[in-house]
């Protein structure tokens, strides 16, 4: 939906070239042959001019935009330029025969939208990149941070403009930037006329770029999390954010183009941080875990050091389960999907290795307080493990 300002330009264009050819067309018939041109010309210069100015004033008012790092506003210049393209054969027809000045006007105010559109790409390319890493702006549960919601949603609203976002970056001869190489041969016979498969290659790559550039600023920004555990959810929950945004739109066939493996690339980093994630439960389970278990010959009765050794390895669990479900139960994971996997997983783990923790030792005499030590059944724990990820649990 396009705002109101930018959709009166645009039908202001198309309604100044339909103009200019009644203005030409009833020219014809009151004014002799050999000063029509000259006439004509004359006759649409404070039209003319007073639409190439309101194009101007857009084109600046997007300048100002990108020095306030709002990008989004940048993208009224996208349609406007898609139409003055789309009208400029009519444009050129239309004007055929008046003086040069009058001509260039259009190809002007193309070339400065063209330049603004590749500035403001190229500046939220940066901007992605360099946003600081402050802890006052960092989600206090891991969920998905604000920079990867409004760069997907400006790439998403790019889609829109393919072929125009596209063109920009080609007409800037941005190629070195990418590490693509102009190849003549896949541009027409103007050499500043693209083809469209290199244009698409060309932003293929930006928004390449871009993820990139986010992918870099995320891991920067995870630091800031003392916790590892955290920081791997908050990893995992932004790492997931971008695969699905990608897949729900063609934005993974545009990454596609020159990157083949971004998809299972992403997949691969999610699934590493729910491991860096399960680490997490090891000071946990390291208590019970068989490999640290001694073992104890049946009917032999249990020397003190061995009794507090059984003591310590429920104590330990006990507490440092109740530590993590507190903590975790306040961490986010929004897709639910994923949530439900890492539970069930953490569930599972937990749960058979206390289970049998809970078969060896619950029937040995080491105390005579049990309920103080063994103070949860398996399904109790697994419950705990639920309610992780979730405050209104």
């Amino acid at each position: 939906m396009l705002d109101v300002e930018t959709d009166a330009y645009i039908h202001c264009v198309s309604a100044f070239v339909k103009l200019a050819q009644s203005e030409y067309q009833l020219l014809t018939e009151v004014i002799p042959e050999h000063h029509q041109k000259k006439t004509f010309d004359s006759l649409i210069q404070d039209a003319l001019d007073g639409l190439m100015l309101e194009g101007e004033n857009i084109v600046s008012a997007a300048r100002k935009a990108i020095v306030r790092h709002d990008f989004s506003a940048v993208l009224t210049v996208f349609p406007i330029l898609r139409h003055l393209k789309q009208t400029k054969p009519e444009f050129d027809q239309v004007l055929q025969g008046t003086a040069a000045s009058t001509k260039n006007k259009l190809p002007g105010l193309i070339t400065s939208m063209e330049t603004v559109g590749a500035k403001a790409l190229e500046d939220f390319a940066d901007n992605i990149k360099n946003d600081p890493d402050k802890e006052y702006n960092m989600p206090k549960d891991g969920t998905v941070h604000e920079l990867t919601s409004n760069a997907i949603l400006f790439l998403q609203q790019l889609l829109d403009f393919q072929e125009t976002a596209g063109a920009m970056l080609a007409s800037q001869v941005l190629g070195d930037t990418y590490n693509i190489p102009l190849d003549p041969r896949e541009t027409s016979s103007s050499a500043t006329s693209y083809s469209s498969e290199f244009s698409k290659r060309l932003l293929s790559t930006y928004i390449c770029k871009v993820l990139g550039n986010l992918q870099l600023n995320l891991l920067s920004k995870s630091k800031v999390y003392e916790d590892p555990a955290l920081s791997a959810i908050f990893l995992h929950n932004n790492y997931n954010y971008i695969l699905k945004a990608l897949e729900k739109s063609e934005l993974i066939q545009l990454v596609a183009v020159t990157q083949k493996t971004a998809e299972c690339s992403y997949r691969e980093h999610i699934e590493q941080q729910i491991k860096t994630y399960q680490r997490s439960w090891l000071k946990v389970t390291d208590y019970i875990a068989e490999k640290n278990l001694p073992v104890f010959q049946p009917g032999v009765k249990l020397r003190d050091k061995e009794r507090q050794m059984i003591k310590e390895r429920f104590k330990g669990f006990n507490d440092g389960l109740e530590e993590l479900c507190k903590i975790q139960k306040a961490w986010a994971i929004p897709d639910t999907e994923q949530r439900d996997k890492i539970r069930q997983a953490q569930k599972h783990m937990v749960k058979e290795t206390y289970g049998a923790f809970l078969h060896r030792y619950s029937s040995v005499p080491f105390t005579k307080n049990p309920e103080k030590y063994i103070k949860y059944r398996v399904e109790q724990v697994g419950d705990m493990i639920d309610r992780l990820f979730d405050t209104s649990a």
